[in-house]
């Protein structure tokens, strides 16, 4: 998969224009504008088996300006990888042989059959949760004067079962920043529309599903919304710059390999 990146080397000032402009209406996340996307390179995630390896991808990456498109990060992963998947075969995704996925208890007034599967680190550290038979509920409601601008920081396709609506995209696997007194991210699926002239109260993880499936969500959180200074922000990521989260998505292996996890997701609704 060819990718294109915000290069390290932009500076503080340039990136920061760039949330100006996403305020301006650019960041429509699949509606009409451009994406911002980080990362070089990378190899599209395969099929993976317990036991088996894939070669990393490409460390280094092309340079250019911030550019429309939709492309996965360059970051290494890891060179061992597994496949989850649950006991009904709802759900599958792929993983490094270290991290550990494991089945908990859903969410209260999830649909029946409904999973929730938790991700950590080898270990032991939280990186993401599936959950799926989410019952639709309405967005909490949003202020005009509570919305902060956003930035789509990496934006990649994902073929999933969805929902289609004027409030929806396709399906995404996404990172995303929203400026409060730090800049504020979280990665996850989406196909809704974070908000309109590039802001927001709130910037939502969650897949709509079909009529009558149920919503599903994989990603560090379900939502994020910029913090207070009072509110503890774990597990979303937070940054000083905009090239701090450039950076992240663009050279961590954290990322690369939680962004792949997400691309091999398949659900059996």
């Amino acid at each position: 998969m060819r990718a294109k990146r915000i290069p390290s080397k932009f500076s503080v000032a340039v990136l920061g224009a760039l949330i100006v402009v996403a305020a301006a209406g650019c960041s429509s996340e699949g509606k009409g504008g451009p994406v911002w996307t980080a990362g070089s390179n990378s190899a599209a995630p395969g099929s993976a088996t317990p036991s088996g390896s894939s070669a990393a991808p490409p460390s280094g990456g092309s340079t250019g300006s911030p550019s429309a498109g939709t492309t996965a990060t360059a970051g290494a992963t890891a060179s061992a990888w597994k496949t989850y998947s649950d006991a009904s075969k709802k759900v599958s995704f792929d993983l490094p042989s270290d991290w550990i996925a494991q089945s908990v208890t859903p969410d209260a007034g999830s649909m029946p059959g409904a999973l929730k599967i938790e991700v950590k680190d080898a270990k032991g550290g939280y990186l993401a949760t599936l959950h799926t038979g989410l019952a639709s509920a309405s967005p909490a409601d949003c202020n005009p004067a509570a919305k902060r601008p956003y930035v789509v920081v990496s934006s990649v396709p994902i073929d999933l079962p969805h929902a289609d609506g004027d409030s929806t995209i396709p399906p995404h696997v996404v990172f995303r920043v929203i400026q409060g007194y730090k800049f504020f991210g979280s990665y996850g699926i989406t196909n809704l529309v974070a908000g309109t002239d590039g802001q927001a109260c709130q910037l939502r993880n969650l897949v709509v599903g079909p009529a009558g499936k149920g919503n599903y969500y994989f990603g560090d959180m379900p939502a994020v919304h910029a913090f207070a200074t009072d509110e503890v922000v774990a597990p979303a990521k937070s940054f000083d710059t905009l090239d701090q989260a450039a950076k992240y998505v663009d050279q961590s292996s954290e990322f690369a390999n939680v962004q792949r996890m997400l691309l091999s997701l398949k659900v059996n609704l």
